[in-house]
């Protein structure tokens, strides 16, 4: 990615002079840019997530993206560990080159109406509309290039494919698992451990097709793909969720499931072999457990730490499954954290609470090991916190955020 004979310096000295305006302003702008772009093409809300919309959890990442772009406008190389997971995210939802003019011309629409004419002038929308015109070139080449990787593979395919659920499974009160499988019998890729499938949903009574992404919670090659869903209960004015909910209650044996092909940059480097720490929080184990399967296939003499964080038992998926792997892997070492314990619970985790410095420095050797976490973002933010008190050098960390990108290091 470069800009060096794309972008002249009076066009990048304008758009870093917006940087500050964009730092106070930012989620501002793209508030209002979504609602202008669904006004004006409803047919996009059958591709983007009404709940993060809603929420207002994906206004705020195209603002952090929007604001980096612009802070290092002189050397855009630097954005692309950020640009990686969001184009893998693009590539899961389909989206095309003839979707980019379309949020262009919206967005350069929005910083003008929140901005007023005096702020955004014609020289600064001249010069982000010509730096949105690269950015948008580098999203649309990287994504060109997913797909005919894709589509290069042995069963691979571009768009949505029927899969028929050939299994469910209740793993916990609110963990279901499904077993997926090409409802036209045909070869299918297989995938790296810690990617994820998009499931496209037509639900009735709703007005627009909602799509999902969920990780794949089970070892590539198992000959079929595995989605572990947690069923999102209406809390306050958090409403339920759509798709998880239909997923639990109305799909069964049989169901037909539209999904995306494997997609994701979050995955096991198999090519390391120190300890391996997997720290999950919730629903987040779902990804850990593909890298888990994995590991003791293709790696079975690797240390291997799998550390698991839920409520309780009630609410924790798959236990039976890695205990039966700490017990038949003597390399294996498994630990459970219960926030709130019943007493039913006793003597069936290894600390009550939340993980702390401490503990953490007892039971894991964070000296030259590979940490990889996943879970809420509040679960999340306090391992990276963890983590990074202990000395563990950044490109040993690796994590997964479900749903829109955020900064959890902050």
């Amino acid at each position: 990615m470069t800009t060096a004979t794309v972008l002249d310096q009076q066009t990048k000295e304008i758009i870093k002079a917006t940087v500050p305006i964009l730092e106070e302003r930012g989620a501002e702008i793209t508030k209002h840019f979504y609602a202008r772009m669904f006004e004006n093409h409803p047919e996009l809300k059958n591709i983007f997530n009404q709940t993060n919309q809603r929420k207002g959890d994906q206004s705020k990442a195209l603002a952090n993206t929007v604001y980096a772009a612009a802070l290092h406008i002189d050397n855009l190389e630097a954005i692309l560990p950020a640009v990686k997971p969001i184009t893998h995210k693009h590539k899961s939802l389909n989206i095309k080159p003839e979707h980019y003019p379309i949020v262009g011309e919206n967005l350069l629409a929005a910083i003008r109406e929140v901005l007023g004419e005096e702020v955004a002038t014609d020289d600064v929308i001249n010069a982000w509309e010509k730096a949105y015109g690269v950015i948008a070139s580098v999203f649309i080449g990287i994504e060109k290039e997913m797909y005919e990787e894709t589509e290069a593979k042995p069963g691979g395919w571009t768009g949505y494919r029927n899969f028929k659920v050939v299994k469910k499974v209740k793993e916990s009160d609110v963990i279901t698992s499904f077993n997926l499988e090409p409802a036209d019998n045909n070869l299918f890729p297989a995938y790296q451990p810690g990617q994820y499938i998009t499931v496209k949903a037509d639900i009735e009574g709703e007005p627009y097709t909602h799509q999902r992404q969920y990780s794949l919670s089970c070892a590539p090659n198992e000959g079929y793909y595995r989605i572990s869903v947690k069923r999102e209960d209406a809390i306050g004015d958090h409403p339920a969720g759509v798709v998880s909910n239909y997923l639990h209650n109305q799909v069964e044996v049989g169901s037909i499931l539209p999904i995306s092909a494997p997609a994701g940059d979050f995955v096991l480097d198999m090519s390391d072999t120190r300890p391996l720490i997997l720290l999950s929080g919730g629903v987040g184990l779902t990804p850990m457990m593909s890298m888990l399967e994995t590991v003791i296939k293709e790696q079975p003499e690797r240390e291997v730490y799998f550390i698991h964080a839920a409520r309780a038992s009630k609410y924790h998926a798959m236990a039976d499954r890695v205990q039966e792997i700490s017990a038949e892997y003597e390399n294996v070492k498994s630990y459970v954290i219960y926030e709130s314990p019943t007493p039913e619970d006793e003597g069936n985790y290894d600390l009550k609470g939340y993980i702390n410095k401490e503990w953490l420095e007892q039971v894991v050797p964070t000296n030259d090991s590979a940490f990889y976490f996943c879970g809420p973002k509040g679960f999340m933010s306090a391992i990276y916190k963890l983590l990074k008190e202990q000395g563990v050098r950044e490109k040993d960390i690796l994590f997964e955020i479900f749903g829109p990108t955020t900064d959890i290091t902050k």
